[in-house]
């Protein structure tokens, strides 16, 4: 006989991407916060990276949280490839093992807690995968879609369609006009979309994957979107008239800088000592994220046009950030020549580097989380979009929010551009006016999070509904799937 008194299970699978995994651990704990037990299962890969990245090694990043209370377990499994596996350069490899191999595996884990648990109730996963629906179907289980960027990338994908039949996308001579016809979006540029969207050839495994994805989001019972309500009012609102949506972002650990959870994937350096010797506001940050790569003729231009700037910098420089095999591709002598105002890592704490009163502006790959953080410690971006929704969220960022603008606007970067515009953006000057807009920006998401705000709301909302729908399916489960019976 269930027992109805026990806190209801949740399984929640991140999409294993440090980007993704970082949301969907602060939100794992908000739920925790609210009574559920959660069971969080990474790939042996991410774990495995961000274990070696840690000064000493935990078999389980959940230990501390655990400590004051909340019921957060946490297990891995192989996402199908070997440890060492580069998936950043392999990425049609990485999605065929996500979608045929670490599926089976997840299916298999999934019963097994099922089996072992009659309190599991709900399957939360990443919009990327293209099969949680069917696992949560097989099992029993509500399936709650988690949506880490902006709901202008998810309101694109999921009307896919729509861009095909208009010959916006998925055909040889795709038309280059203003795209004006999808539910809650005024209007955008071809450009403007995410890199999957803007590709001819949809032949790729990756494609297959979004495909996938999609179709299998509109299964959904719910959606969860790290995103805030009135930064993407009719965005929201269209999505919302097709399924239950629910805006609860932007997802932070309390206290913005600190988190009791490891989700970095690099050993991270300490830049606070260097920061703290220097002026407010006189620093550029400068990083890509932690997957996309630069191409080396970038990469060479943007470090000669920093020498160039005369301005101040930290820069992120991953070890594989131009590819695995390329450990040393900054320009010969560059380091010497930026020695005593420059700090270059390989890694470091984002938020609080972003959260230091020496930080006057970001050079940034538009990654949300990124877009999202910079806005909380109200510092203006310089945009070089890479990768995926990073063209989309650039077009937030400079077109619509007015917060920052473009580091270049031809199809190579320049030396020239780039001094010019990292001293424009540092300089501070009134008539640009994007340093009041993101104070703005600010206070809306400071809002949000607060008491009464939208995505507070919007969270006990989708926790009542969660909780009714739950006891809903008590009445009772079928869970003859994992038995085999």
């Amino acid at each position: 006989m269930v027992d109805t008194h026990k806190k209801p299970h949740v399984i929640f699978i991140p999409y294993p991407l440090q980007g993704h995994v970082i949301p969907a651990v602060h939100l794992a704990i908000k739920l925790a916060s609210q009574g559920f037990t959660i069971t969080f299962i990474n790939t042996q890969a991410i774990h495995h990276q961000t274990s070696n990245a840690q000064p000493s090694s935990e078999p389980d990043i959940f230990a501390k949280v655990r400590e004051s209370g909340l019921d957060i377990r946490y297990t891995t499994v192989s996402d199908g490839l070997p440890i060492g596996f580069d998936r950043s350069l392999n990425l049609d490899q990485f999605a065929a093992a996500l979608l045929h191999v670490f599926s089976a595996h997840v299916d298999e884990v999934v019963g097994q807690i099922v089996k072992s648990d009659d309190s599991i109730r709900c399957l939360i996963a990443d919009t990327y995968f293209g099969w949680p629906s069917k696992i949560a179907k097989k099992f029993g289980l509500l399936y709650v879609s988690f949506w880490t960027e902006p709901a202008l990338v998810f309101s694109l994908y999921y009307h896919m369609d729509l861009l095909m039949i208009n010959g916006h996308f998925a055909c040889q001579d795709c038309r280059e006009d203003t795209i004006d016809y999808i539910p809650g979006v005024k209007a955008i540029e071809p450009k403007d979309m995410a890199s999957y969207l803007q590709e001819t050839d949809t032949t790729s495994v990756y494609h297959q994957l979004i495909f996938k994805a999609f179709n299998d989001a509109r299964n959904a019972d719910f959606l969860l979107c790290n995103t805030v309500q009135e930064l993407e009012v009719e965005t929201l609102s269209a999505l919302q008239a097709k399924m239950p949506c629910y805006a609860i972002g932007p997802v932070f650990p309390n206290g913005f800088t600190k988190s009791f959870v490891a989700t970095s994937l690099w050993s991270e350096s300490d830049c606070t000592q260097w920061l703290d010797k220097k002026p407010h506001g006189s620093v550029l940050y400068v990083s890509f994220g932690s997957f996309a790569h630069v191409a080396k003729r970038d990469l060479v231009e943007i470090a000669k046009g920093l020498s160039l700037s005369k301005v101040s910098f930290v820069w992120v420089l991953r070890p594989d950030i131009v590819s695995s095999d390329d450990a040393d591709p900054l320009p010969d002598g560059f380091e010497e020549e930026v020695a005593d105002r420059a700090m270059i890592v390989p890694w470091c704490s984002q938020r609080a580097v972003l959260a230091h009163p020496a930080i006057g502006g970001f050079l940034t790959h538009c990654g949300w989380n990124s877009v999202l953080e910079s806005i909380w410690c109200q510092v203006p971006l310089l945009s070089l979009p890479l990768h995926t929704d990073q063209f989309t969220n650039r077009k937030l960022v400079v077109d619509d929010w007015k917060i920052g603008f473009n580091l270049s606007d031809g199809r190579f970067v320049t030396k020239e551009e780039v001094s010019n515009n990292v001293k424009r953006l540092m300089s501070g000057k009134s008539e640009d006016g994007f340093r009041n807009t993101i104070k703005e920006m600010k206070k809306t998401l400071e809002n949000a999070l607060s008491c009464n705000g939208s995505s507070e709301k919007n969270m006990a909302r989708f926790v009542k509904d969660l909780r009714t729908k739950i006891s809903e399916k008590m009445k009772p489960v079928d869970r003859s799937a994992c038995t085999g019976s």
